[in-house]
């Protein structure tokens, strides 16, 4: 496998691939001078994005953090894209992943969830059945989505919030750490607290 950004993001997905057995056999980042992995050579990103990225001979994940900087390269890459589940994770086989996509350890993922492209499900969240999860979200540590509950495009579900059943999450929002949503959240919004109250809209 390979992957795109060489940070803290990177070393988490690193263990998840050894923990399926699967080498990281490549590695690319925007700023290589600061980008230290070891014992992989770290490629300048952003210099051979300009020229056209290279074929390669396994996917790519982009591990990155940052929901709008990785819907950004993944419009960029032309690449087939992998995913990393690590073995802990609880994955309904009646689930769906997108490409791109991570899953922590400890996290689960009910029968009937669709988990888009380039997602971030991260250490033990829990996304219960039938949501639907957009693709470039940020599921944080500990959220907790109940069942029916549709979050958008490139949405951040803060540390240890809850969502309760059949809430629709907008597009590109921002849901506070341990905010409770009891209520829709409109797109772009940021919502914080319990119960969760939108407290700015970007125009």
């Amino acid at each position: 496998m390979y992957l795109y950004g060489a940070g803290g993001h990177s070393k988490v997905i690193t263990d998840i691939l050894n923990s399926l057995d699967i080498a990281v056999i490549g590695m690319f980042d925007d700023n290589p001078p600061n980008a230290k992995f070891k014992g992989i050579e770290v490629r300048d990103g952003i210099r051979l994005l300009g020229e056209g990225f290279p074929e390669l001979d396994a996917p790519l994940i982009i591990s990155v953090g940052d929901n709008s900087r990785r819907a950004e390269l993944a419009s960029l890459i032309d690449a087939t894209f992998g995913t990393a589940i690590h073995s802990t994770a609880i994955v309904s086989a009646k689930a769906s992943i997108g490409f791109g996509t991570v899953v922590l350890q400890g996290a689960i993922i009910q029968a009937g969830a669709k988990v888009g492209a380039h997602v971030l499900v991260n250490t033990a969240a829990s996304i219960d059945h039938d949501n639907t999860i957009g693709d470039y979200a940020h599921i944080s540590p500990h959220a907790t989505l109940c069942g029916h509950v549709e979050v958008g495009e490139g949405t951040h579900i803060g540390a240890g919030a809850i969502v309760i059943p059949s809430i629709r999450i907008g597009r590109w929002c921002t849901i506070g750490a341990g905010a409770v949503v009891i209520r829709d959240i409109p797109d772009f919004a940021t919502a914080v607290g319990n119960p969760a109250r939108v407290i700015k809209i970007k125009s």
